[in-house]
C-alpha cells in the first residue's frame, strides 16, 4: 500500500473536455477519454498494477522532487532535483475547445536544466478501467496502442533527422506498455505528445511544434484568468481556485463536475467511495455565486443555460445529479477486479444517489437564478415556465423526508438543510416574479414559504440542545446549517444563530477544521469514519465573519489554506494528520474557497 502516493501529491491539467492527475513522481495514475466521465486509460490512482500510468522520472531513486504551475497558467511543471542534475517534466493539455471531441493530446516536454541526467519514460495505458485488453505497435516515430474502442498514439517530440540517442528506442513491456531511458545534459529537450483517437500513426513532432502548443496553452490561461475582478488579499489562491473550477468545465454543455475522479476515499481502507465525475445540480448551482462574483459571467451563463434545459426537460422532479452532456442514466457498479486506493474497496463507478430525493437543490437552483437575474442574465418566458412548474410542484412536496445534501444512505429523514433550501427557493421565486411582473400563483408561494419558516423555527430547533439539529426530532448538529445566515434565513446576530454557532463551536470544530456530523451519533447507513469537510470549514469562515467575529475567521481562513496541497488544490475533506482524503480536486472545497474569501476580504 505504501507504493499509492498522498491524494494530494498531485497536479491536475486539462482541455475542458477531460483531465488528468499527474504526481510529483512524474506519474499520470488518472486520465479518462474522451470525457471526465468516459472510462479511464491510466487507473494506478485506484490499483498500482493494474490501473495503467504514464511516467517520466528520473531513473533510480535519489532525487528530490517538486511541483508548480506556471504562473497564471494550468501548465504543470515537476522539477527533479539529483546529485548529477536538474530536469523539469511540462505537462499540459491544449484545450479542447467548445465542440465535443474523441481527439484529445496530452503534452509531456522535458528538459535538463542543468547538468546530466537519465530519464526513464514508461507508458502503460489500460483501457476501460483496466477491463479490456489491447494490442501495441512500434513505430519510427512511437507507439500505437490498438484497443476495441479506442486507439492511442504516442508520438515523439524530436528534430527532424536527428537519430534517437542509443539505448532510447521504446520496448514493449510486460503489460503491453513502452518504456525508453533517455539521456539527456543541460540545455537539451525533447518529449512525447500522447494523442487519444488519432488520425494516423504516429508522427514525428518538433520542439518548435511542442513549444508553440505550450504557448497557446499558456496565452489562453493568462487570458481567461486575467478577466476576473478579485484583487483582495488572497488574489493568488482564488484565482487558483477559479482555474481549478475551469478545469473542471465541459466547455461543450457549461456543465462542471464534482471531481474529475472516482474512487477516492473518505477513509483510506473504508467503503466510502464514490464516482464524482458528474454534474450536481448543488454543486454547479453554487458555482454561479462564486463564478459571478469573480466577473466570469460567461461561464456562470453557461451553466445557467444547462441547468434551463434540464428544468425544461423534467415533467417530474429534476435528478440530483446528471451527466455531464445532460443525460439521466448514473447506475452504479463496483469494479472488483480493481484493489482500490491502498486497499479501499469497493471501487465504484456511476452514482446510484442519482435517483435520491434531496429536497435542496432547489434552492441552490433558484438561488443562482435570481442572483444571474440581478447581474443582468435574466431568465426568459420559457425559462420562467419550466421553473414555475418546479416551484408549483414544490409547494405540494416540501414537506416530506430525503436523503439530505449528504447523500446518506440511512433511510431518509426531515432534514432542516432541505426545508431551509425549499424555504430558499421559494423566497426567490417569490422575488423574481415580483421583480419580474411574471404570472405565478404568489399567494400559494408565500404562504408555503412562510410555513416552512415556522416549521423550521418549531421542528427544527432544539430547547435542549439550543441550537438548530440535523434533522426533526433528533439532537444532532450538522455543518450544512452554518448556511442558514448565508442564505439569509437568519440574522447572523439572531440569538438562535449565535447559540448554534456556539454549539458547533464545541462539537463540530477541531482546531478551525469543521466535521459535517457525527456518524456515530446520526449513523448514515455506511461503515467507517470520514474526515473534516473542506467546503463546511469555509463555510464556517463566512459565518464567523458575518457574525462579527472577524479575528476568530480570518485566522480560520489562513489556517485552512495550509491544509491544501503545494499547488493549492483541496480534495474533500482533510483527515487527522493533515492527509487529503476524497476525491480530488473537488469543486466544492474550491468553490466555498472563493466566496470565503470574498466576503472576509469584503468584511476586513
Amino acid at each position: 500500500m505504501s507504493a499509492y502516493p498522498g491524494i494530494e501529491d498531485h497536479g491536475l491539467i486539462g482541455d475542458l473536455q477531460t483531465a488528468a492527475l499527474v504526481g510529483d513522481d512524474g506519474t499520470v495514475d488518472w486520465f479518462c477519454s474522451p470525457r471526465f466521465d468516459s472510462p479511464s486509460l491510466f487507473a494506478a490512482l485506484l490499483d498500482r498494477e493494474k490501473g495503467g500510468r504514464f511516467r517520466i522520472a528520473p531513473e533510480g531513486g535519489d532525487h528530490v522532487a517538486r511541483q508548480l504551475y506556471l504562473p497564471g497558467t494550468a501548465v504543470l511543471v515537476t522539477r527533479f532535483m539529483t546529485p548529477d542534475g536538474v530536469g523539469e517534466v511540462i505537462d499540459f493539455m491544449p484545450v479542447a475547445g467548445t465542440v465535443a471531441t474523441e481527439r484529445h493530446r496530452l503534452v509531456r516536454l522535458v528538459r535538463v536544466v542543468r547538468g546530466q541526467m537519465r530519464f526513464v519514460v514508461e507508458c502503460e495505458p489500460a483501457f476501460d478501467y483496466a477491463r479490456r485488453d489491447h494490442k501495441t505497435e512500434i513505430t519510427e516515430n512511437g507507439a500505437a496502442f490498438h484497443g476495441d474502442l479506442m486507439s492511442v498514439n504516442l508520438s515523439v517530440v524530436r528534430a527532424a533527422g536527428v537519430p534517437p540517442r542509443q539505448g532510447a528506442e521504446l520496448q514493449v513491456t510486460e503489460r503491453g506498455g513502452v518504456r525508453a531511458v533517455v539521456s539527456a545534459s543541460a540545455g537539451e529537450a525533447g518529449g512525447v505528445v500522447l494523442e487519444t483517437a488519432p488520425d494516423g500513426p504516429p508522427r514525428l513532432w518538433s520542439p518548435g511544434e511542442a513549444l508553440g502548443l505550450l504557448e497557446e496553452t499558456r496565452d489562453f490561461w493568462r487570458g481567461w484568468v486575467g478577466r476576473s475582478r478579485y484583487r483582495g488579499r488572497w488574489r493568488e489562491m482564488v484565482e487558483r481556485a477559479a482555474m481549478t473550477l475551469k478545469l473542471m468545465t465541459y466547455a461543450p454543455t457549461g456543465a462542471l463536475i464534482a471531481a474529475p475522479t472516482a474512487g477516492l476515499p473518505e477513509q483510506v481502507g473504508g467503503e466510502r467511495n464514490w464516482d464524482y465525475r458528474f454534474t450536481w445540480v448543488r454543486d454547479a448551482s453554487f458555482s454561479v455565486h462564486a463564478l459571478l462574483g469573480l466577473g466570469f459571467d460567461q461561464e456562470a451563463e453557461a451553466f445557467l443555460t444547462w441547468l434551463g434545459r434540464r428544468v425544461r426537460e423534467a415533467d417530474a422532479p429534476l435528478q440530483i445529479m446528471y451527466r455531464i452532456d445532460g443525460s439521466s442514466d448514473l447506475r452504479e457498479e463496483e469494479l472488483s477486479h480493481l484493489e482500490g486506493y491502498r486497499g479501499s474497496r469497493p471501487v465504484r463507478i456511476g452514482n446510484g444517489a442519482a435517483q435520491q430525493t434531496q429536497l435542496d437543490i432547489y434552492g441552490e437552483a433558484l438561488d443562482s437564478v435570481y442572483l444571474a437575474d440581478t447581474r443582468g442574465l435574466g431568465i426568459g418566458y420559457e425559462g420562467w415556465v419550466g421553473l414555475r412548474r418546479v416551484v408549483d410542484w414544490l409547494c405540494g412536496h416540501w414537506d416530506q423526508r430525503d436523503a439530505g445534501l449528504w447523500e446518506t444512505r440511512g433511510g431518509p429523514k426531515d432534514f432542516v438543510y432541505g426545508r431551509l433550501m425549499s424555504w430558499v427557493a421559494l423566497d426567490r421565486a417569490v422575488r423574481i416574479a415580483r421583480d419580474r411582473a411574471f404570472p405565478a400563483d404568489l399567494e400559494r408561494w408565500v404562504t408555503t414559504r412562510d410555513e416552512i419558516y415556522v416549521q423550521i423555527m418549531e421542528r427544527g430547533w432544539s430547547a435542549d440542545r439550543q441550537a438548530f439539529v440535523q434533522h426533526y426530532g433528533g439532537e444532532v448538529l450538522d455543518a450544512s446549517l452554518l448556511y442558514m445566515p448565508l442564505v439569509g434565513f437568519v440574522a447572523p446576530d439572531d440569538p438562535r444563530w449565535r447559540s448554534t454557532l456556539r454549539a458547533m463551536d464545541g462539537e463540530l470544530v477541531s482546531d478551525s477544521l469543521v466535521y459535517r456530523y457525527d456518524p456515530a451519533a446520526s449513523p448514515d447507513g455506511l461503515r467507517g469514519a470520514e474526515g473534516t469537510f473542506s467546503m463546511c470549514t469555509f463555510w464556517y469562515v463566512e459565518a464567523l465573519a458575518r457574525s462579527g467575529r472577524l479575528d476568530d475567521a480570518r485566522l480560520t481562513f489562513e489556517k485552512m489554506l495550509t491544509y491544501g496541497n503545494r499547488l493549492g488544490l483541496y480534495s474533500e475533506e482533510i483527515g487527522p494528520t493533515g492527509e487529503q482524503l476524497g476525491n480530488f480536486p473537488q469543486a466544492f472545497s474550491h468553490l466555498a474557497l472563493i466566496t470565503a474569501a470574498m466576503r472576509l476580504d469584503q468584511m476586513l
